[in-house]
């Protein structure tokens, strides 16, 4: 059975999110501040961490960021803003997907799911990939380009793969969202927005470029094809 800890000071949350995951048969942990969060963690090393941001004590990003210190246990982000700032945020500490409230508790375990089974297959894949100066390894779940390790969340390794496994092919939005989140996920296309920005920063300008096809989704190009690529609606870009 996989105990999932529930992070948030909500009780009608807490007890909402609970009631859902364990119909589908998951074992609930529950902590209601961040010092509480860790504590429980330690004790009983969850197989997914489910975080609200806005906690008592020791904030969401601080959990979020010991906790990826210790480890590599999922973790699903909740924040009660609508903006991409504080999923950037989240990301970047090492969460692998966040969740916005208010939220459909079906779709919240739909999203649970879509992570544990991702997770599930590290040890699947096949051969090294390899697209310019990046080589990508699936059975090993490790990227580099050139000499340089990229530090890649689970989320991030598998849409920076589903990427380079077809180079120079425009893969849709839609389409990664299914091969990469699951075709249960519920997810929004800007998702795979998120996580492509945050992957061009790791990739770095020796990587190969992904390169936005307006109006359908994503290709990735070695660097000596690579145009500019166009940049995404985030915060701070024109046009936000």
């Amino acid at each position: 059975m996989k105990r999932i800890l529930v992070v948030d000071d909500e009780p009608n949350i807490v007890e909402l999110v609970r009631l859902y995951l364990e119909r589908e048969g998951f074992a609930v942990l529950v902590a209601r501040n961040g010092d509480e969060a860790l504590a429980v963690a330690a004790r009983h090393d969850p197989d997914l961490v489910i975080l609200d941001l806005m906690l008592p004590k020791v904030d969401g990003w601080e959990v979020c960021r010991e906790l990826r210190r210790r480890g590599d246990t999922p973790i699903l982000m909740l924040t009660a803003r609508s903006d991409d700032v504080d999923a950037i945020v989240g990301l970047e500490l090492g969460a692998d997907d966040y969740v916005t409230k208010p939220f459909n508790p079906r779709a919240l375990v739909a999203r649970v799911k879509a992570i544990l089974r991702r997770t599930a297959a590290t040890a699947s894949g096949g051969r090294p990939i390899e697209v310019g100066s990046l080589r990508v390894d699936p059975r090993r779940r490790d990227a580099t380009v050139g000499e340089r390790r990229l530090e890649l969340r689970a989320r991030e390794f598998d849409l920076l793969a589903a990427l380079a496994r077809d180079p120079g092919i425009v893969l849709t939005r839609d389409a990664l969202l299914e091969g990469v989140w699951g075709t249960d996920f519920p997810g929004e296309t800007r998702t795979v927005d998120v996580h492509v920005a945050e992957l061009r920063k790791k990739l770095g300008a020796d990587g190969p470029t992904i390169e936005t096809i307006r109006g359908l989704g994503y290709r990735l190009v070695p660097p000596e094809r690579a145009p500019v690529p166009e940049r995404d609606s985030l915060p701070g870009s024109p046009g936000s």
